[in-house]
């Protein structure tokens, strides 16, 4: 656990509109940071237009100033205040908000060159979280990148927070677990044809058959040399303390039962490692976002664990399996 400099209060959210969001509400105006659930993971929050409070993200978390950050609002009002919307994709970010989905649009003055990195496009999404949308609503644009230290795996419920943040954040609120586990797809809207920047739970085969009309999507891979355009696309993210290889299913169980903890899913369990003690399943492959939901909490049970490194089940690269080695090709300690 962090080491305690603030005092923190958790508070459990059951009804939306009682004193607890209320409470969390005020912490943001009066400049504070709050912890939130949103559909993809917890984020952690300041008011975008705060550029003081903004910086205590990058402080708090370690993050690198050259990372944006993405801002959450309840409503297309209220991106409108923020950035420019795309005239010719409107129905299309009317279709896939809310929902988890960030679009990269250039911004408008009144957002801080703190937030974005000092670009002027900025990324905005609409969560479809309940919680996320009343605080943006009551308190307003909030700045978020996920609510862990920077490099660690992003926090899919309240518990992960308080390991990373109790003490150094003024508020953690607890809303039960984040239904797609990994963050959003980051689409940027402001070149000739709409780039890809991050994989995520809405796929690059579900862009392209949205986007049809636009051509489809592409999907960048920056350069090493580059400065990010996202969060997600440069530094090594989601990552355990301990040693992470990434290991062919065929060769998976060359680690059987040796002082090594085995990641993979429940079909490979059954054909290969049957019987094994140092298996952790990180889902079924049959139902693929069981595997995005249970990742980040499987990469933090690694340091849980009693074993000295780990390995993890290469996936496919397609759908969301795509998304879901994007985030596993950051966290293994070499490729």
């Amino acid at each position: 656990m962090s080491k305690i400099i603030i005092e923190t209060k958790v508070i459990k959210i059951n009804d939306l509109y009682n004193d607890s969001i209320e409470y969390a509400c005020n912490i943001l105006r009066k400049g504070g940071l709050v912890a939130f659930p949103t559909e993809t993971v917890y984020g952690l929050g300041a008011l975008a237009l705060n550029p003081d409070a903004v910086r205590r993200i990058f402080e708090v978390k370690g993050r690198p100033q050259d990372n944006p950050l993405i801002v959450h609002l309840s409503c297309l009002e209220q991106l409108e205040s923020v950035a420019y919307l795309e005239p010719r994709y409107l129905n299309i970010i009317k279709k896939l908000t809310p929902g988890p989905v960030t679009f990269v649009l250039k911004k408008k003055k009144n957002i801080p060159l703190v937030v974005t990195a000092g670009l002027d496009t900025v990324g905005v999404r609409i969560p479809a979280h309940p919680v996320a949308q009343r605080l943006s609503q009551c308190a307003g644009p909030i700045a978020a990148p996920s609510a862990n230290l920077s490099g660690r795996p992003s926090p899919t419920d309240a518990k992960s927070v308080i390991e990373d943040l109790y003490g150094r954040v003024e508020c953690i609120i607890d809303a039960g677990e984040s239904a797609f586990g990994i963050e959003s797809t980051i689409i940027d809207l402001t070149k000739e044809k709409p780039l890809v920047l991050r994989p995520g739970p809405v796929t690059i085969e579900e862009l392209n058959e949205i986007f049809g009309e636009f051509g489809g999507v592409e999907y960048y891979v920056p350069k090493s040399n580059e400065k990010p355009l996202a969060p997600g696309m440069k530094y090594r993210h989601y990552a355990p303390e301990k040693n992470l290889s990434l290991v062919e299913k065929d060769k998976i169980s060359d680690y059987a039962n040796k002082d090594v903890l085995i990641l993979c899913t429940r079909e490979t369990y059954e054909k290969y490692l049957k019987g094994a003690k140092n298996v952790h399943i990180i889902g079924e492959f049959g139902k693929p976002y069981t595997i995005a939901q249970n990742l980040y909490k499987s990469l933090r049970f690694v340091d849980k664990s009693s074993y000295p490194e780990a390995v993890i089940e290469k996936l496919p690269e397609e759908g969301i399996f795509f998304s879901i080695m994007n985030r596993i090709k950051k966290a293994v300690s070499k490729q």
